[in-house]
């Protein structure tokens, strides 16, 4: 029968003595033997402790003791001296309990217990000394083959715990500093465990491992292997981890984290480290139930070898204390290379909790109320709808509110760029005027980037080689110097030449255009940011403020396109609803609630850009420097037909807008504003001349019925996955089934938006599916964790 012994010590020492009180009973009844004896002083017992510590740690093994960089060596005549004093130790030990005194606690535990039966032998002290003892070497144990000994303190009790229902061990591994030893090798012994749900934390953060510790699902075993260390006065210091390269703690550093676990089920706390003494110590403290730690130094070999074997016997169904006792007569085999490896584990035992068996860690299934497999089936559709519908009404109240506009914005951007970068538009050409170009100019002379001097010679140039279009995009609301009448009149009648001008937006004045152009020939050059600042809309035209300077009704960009069209015979238009239609294109506004964006300023006629793809913004056309126009260094093929862009690119001025490329910086995703003006009117020319689609949106209406639709296809996905027998295979179709439907919704996106210019809802709907696949698969598995086979 099972048979529990507890040997009390009062208070003393090694040099004053120890009173001791014997209580033999069975297990989980009362004690049914009480005797009261001592031992008497012993204090060379603390001197050869000490001589056989020294000679241990000589033997320069690599234990798990703080991270060093300096390599190790043994020698025989180390292992010799060290076998030797642990001879004599032993020797001394079982001497000692032979004492007159405590004679009679020996002779009543032979006649009361029988070598049959499974004895849990509790040595109750506080006092570091008799903890340091080679209790395993006791003769006694010797004649009891199922006897182990632990340790616990005089003070415990029982904690109220309250652990969730799981049908799984649930084992928290931490990996710390493991500078110089092999912990993947205890991983991978974890691994092995059956019925178990192994979580590794590798090198963590104190703040990691607390946030880990407080899983409200709790915690069956905690598991540390790494470094550690025990101060010499453990009985006063706890021992300390050292979790990660940079952080150690001690286990009072967690005491709120491992109470909460504690309540939560944690049951036993494995330490395959070194120095476990003083962790023991502060572990039994918090009234943990069992604690397994190594009492010295252990080098990896023992460490691995010992929680090998410990796995295997625990988890095959033998009770904790054989498990232990087992491991550690198997560490004997290696004794030859290191010496008194059998007495290294040792068990920290809180009296008030019975210890556990692997099969105790586990809620049966047969102790839950029995489920119908068609009823937990039936549960899981009941719970896919009710999520698939409540995950649907928060997606699209959070995408009405604006919360999911910048996210959609920028899937929109990367799912444009997902193509094969084209050619620049042959039918534009950007003349730059770089930051030599402006310094190049007479300073009396120039306002702004160019000079009256410098644009008359760049017209000279340009209109012989018989451009389409000439569009200035450099503001000029000053009248042309006296001295340069050439330049007034080539302005005045020159057909093709366009200038712009900046209306009245958001309570700014407004510039004027030149006065030397007519108002047909002028455009405004107002863009629309959106709250990244980035620039994915295009105003083509809108009514201006009375009071402006700019009365084009126009945009720049807009009236050169129109301009190019209406000469290839393809003349503006007005629908019946007033939009405006090239050909068979009609170019419908956007709305306040257009796709992704939410309640947008969408004041004027604005739509959004369909980029194209290209490896950077100011790709869109050819492009010549002003310096090289001038010097003749441009063919007049070069120019012929095209429209030309006339505008600054130097950074002093200040004219750089954010575009949706991408880049690794803001500044690769910058183009001059010549750049936006060409990209605005190559995007007009393309919907008109190649096809290229304009970018629309679905209704409102068909918006949330594909969010819905991918709610749906969550649930699905959420019925499919819990139909697993095992959590492992729950988990693993959930995330594969999440990653083929997702890649799937994103292929979709991609395909429209590319192909047709409909925006797809991908990020509300991937969240709608994401959501409900997990939150229904939670609702469906979290009652009493059950699971059924697969359908």
């Amino acid at each position: 029968m099972d048979k529990l012994v507890t040997l009390r010590f009062g208070a003393g020492s090694l040099e004053t003595g120890y009173g001791v009180t014997l209580q033999i009973g069975a297990e989980q009844s009362r004690p049914t033997v009480e005797m009261v004896g001592s031992l008497p002083p012993a204090p060379q017992l603390g001197y050869t402790y000490e001589r056989w510590r020294a000679a241990y740690r000589r033997l320069g093994m690599p234990f798990r003791l703080e991270a060093r960089t300096t390599g190790f060596a043994t020698n025989v005549s180390r292992l010799d001296d060290c076998r030797e004093v642990s001879q004599s130790y032993s020797q001394a030990f079982n001497q000692w309990l032979k004492a007159d005194a405590f004679r009679p606690l020996q002779d009543k535990l032979l006649e009361r217990l029988d070598p049959r039966d499974t004895i849990r032998l509790i040595v109750q002290t506080q006092d570091l000394a008799l903890q340091q003892m080679p209790w395993a070497a006791w003769t006694l144990c010797d004649r009891y083959s199922k006897a182990e000994i632990a340790f616990s303190a005089p003070a415990f009790e029982q904690v109220a715990k309250h652990p969730p229902r799981r049908n799984v061990v649930r084992v928290l591994a931490v990996l710390g500093h493991s500078q110089g030893i092999d912990v993947d090798t205890d991983q991978r012994l974890l691994n092995h465990l059956p019925d178990a749900e192994i979580e590794v934390l590798e090198q963590p953060t104190r703040q990691h491992l607390n946030e880990r510790l407080w899983d409200p699902r709790g915690w069956d075993i905690l598991f540390f292997a790494g470094h550690s260390a025990s101060p010499v006065q453990a009985a006063t210091m706890a021992g300390k981890l050292f979790i990660n390269p940079s952080e150690t703690l001690t286990v009072p550093e967690l005491k709120h984290a491992l109470k909460k676990s504690l309540e939560r089920g944690l049951q036993v706390a494995i330490f395959n480290s070194c120095d476990g003494l003083g962790l023991a110590l502060a572990l039994a403290d918090l009234q943990i139930p069992q604690v397994l730690v190594m009492r010295e130094p252990v080098p990896d070999p023992i460490a691995h070898e010992f929680l090998k074997a410990f796995l295997e016997a625990f988890a095959r169904g033998e009770p904790f204390y054989l498990a232990v006792r087992e491991a550690r007569e198997k560490l004997q085999g290696l004794e030859h290379q290191f010496p008194c490896a059998s007495w290294l584990p040792t068990i920290f035992q809180n009296p008030a909790e019975p210890p556990p068996a692997w099969s105790d860690l586990i809620v049966p299934r047969s102790s839950a109320a029995p489920v119908d497999p068609r009823a937990y089936r039936t549960r899981c559709r009941r719970f896919a709808l009710f999520t698939a519908a409540a995950i649907t009404v928060l997606t699209v109240g959070l995408r009405q509110f604006g919360l999911l506009q910048s996210w959609e914005l920028q899937s929109f951007d990367r799912v444009m760029h997902w193509q094969p970068p084209v050619q620049p538009d042959p039918r534009l050409l950007v003349v730059t005027i770089t930051e030599a170009d402006v310094q190049s100019q007479n300073s009396e002379d120039r306002r702004g980037s160019l000079s009256d001097q410098t644009l008359s010679q760049l017209l000279q140039r340009l209109q012989p080689m018989a451009p389409r279009l000439i569009g200035l995009d450099i503001y000029r609301d000053f009248a042309v110097r006296d001295d340069q009448p050439n330049l007034a009149q080539q302005m005045q009648i020159s057909p093709n030449f366009l200038a712009v001008c900046k209306g009245s937006v958001d309570g700014e004045l407004g510039i004027a255009p030149p006065p030397e152009v007519s108002p047909a020939q002028v455009g405004f050059s107002d863009f629309v940011k959106d709250r990244d600042n980035t620039l994915r809309r295009q105003l083509l035209y809108m009514t201006p403020e009375p009071s402006s300077p700019c009365q084009a009704p126009y945009g720049f960009a807009t009236r050169l396109a129109l301009r190019y069209l209406e000469a290839e015979g393809l003349p503006e238009q007005e629908t019946a609803e007033g939009f405006l239609q090239v050909g068979d294109v009609v170019f419908r506004p956007i709305e306040r609630n257009f796709g992704g964006y939410r309640n947008i300023d969408d004041g004027g006629h604005q739509i959004m850009m369909n980029y194209p793809p290209l490896n950077a913004p100011e790709q869109i056309a050819e492009r010549v420097t002003l310096a090289d126009m001038l010097a003749g260094n441009v063919s007049a093929e070069s120019v012929r037909d095209r429209i030309v862009l006339i505008g600054t690119t130097a950074r002093s001025f200040s004219d750089y807008w954010l575009t949706p490329y991408p880049g690794s910086s803001a500044t690769d995703r910058e183009a001059a504003g010549v750049f936006m003006q060409a990209h605005m009117v190559s995007h007009l020319l393309s919907a008109v001349l190649d096809d290229r689609p304009l970018i629309n949106a679905w209704s409102p209406g068909l918006e949330v019925i594909w969010i819905g639709i991918g709610a749906c296809l969550g649930g699905l996905l959420s019925y499919w996955a819990t139909a697993s027998r095992s959590s492992l295979w729950l988990r693993l179709k959930l995330a594969l089934g999440l990653l083929t439907t997702e890649a799937l919704l994103l292929g979709i996106s991609w395909a429209l938006l590319v192909h047709t210019g409909y925006w797809f809802p991908l990020i509300p709907t991937g969240l709608a599916l994401g959501m409900t696949a997990l939150g229904a698969t939670a609702l469906a598995s979290a009652p009493n964790r059950f699971v059924t086979q697969e359908d």
